[in-house]
């Protein structure tokens, strides 16, 4: 969301559509192996399916998602699709940017990413952060290949119904005069590293 993002607020909706051409995922994170830690692990050969429970850990290069229970499944060709789910704490997200020494960075519910399409989607009380923009929802799905961010105020990629409060809420730092990039953050200021996101305030579902 970096770089002259292009932003749209369809207020009858609830929908905030973010074109991010700077927020690209670490590629090299695409050819990685995956690596699990958990307290717990189950798995289904015939279904090719893994469950693991208890402060389960999931890194994939820079990729790293962090859960109290997470499902991996493997398609035919090799990729993987994990869901990490929250315990008493949010699921979270993380991921270097390309050739820049940042990271995206997310937390919800429930979160769902996909290596073949290189899809992750944020369900419940969902926030994504990159460099100093931020955007907020009940769903966020950010699309790696395309750029791209979706939010809503529904679950599920839905509108919030007419008398519920939730909102889309972004915060989109200017951009230097000569395009170069976003302001420095202020000394003491630093992008937090995922296990330490706070819990993001927001008022209750309807």
């Amino acid at each position: 969301m970096n770089a002259n993002p292009k932003h749209a607020l369809l207020a009858g909706i609830g929908c905030l559509l973010l074109s991010a051409p700077a927020v690209q995922a670490e590629k090299a994170d695409r050819d990685k192996p995956v690596n699990i830690e958990a307290d717990r692990v189950s798995v289904d050969d015939v279904k090719k399916l893994q469950t693991f429970e208890g402060n389960v850990q999931l890194a994939k290069g820079t990729l790293v998602i962090r859960a109290e229970r997470i499902l991996v499944q493997q398609d035919d060709d090799g990729y993987q699709r994990g869901i990490a789910s929250a315990g008493t704490t949010l699921a979270n997200f993380r991921q270097k940017r390309e050739g820049l020494d940042e990271y995206i960075e997310g937390e919800a519910e429930r979160i769902e990413h996909d290596a073949r399409s290189e899809k992750t989607e944020f369900f419940g009380r969902a926030r994504v952060k990159s460099g100093l923009d931020e955007v907020r929802g009940q769903f966020i799905s950010y699309d790696a290949r395309s750029e791209q961010y979706v939010v809503t105020s529904g679950p599920n990629g839905t509108r919030a119904p007419g008398n519920s409060r939730e909102r889309v809420r972004a915060v989109i730092q200017p951009r230097n005069k000569d395009g170069a990039g976003t302001p420095p953050a202020p000394a003491g200021t630093a992008l937090k590293g995922t296990q330490d996101i706070g819990k993001p305030t927001q008022e209750k579902t309807k």
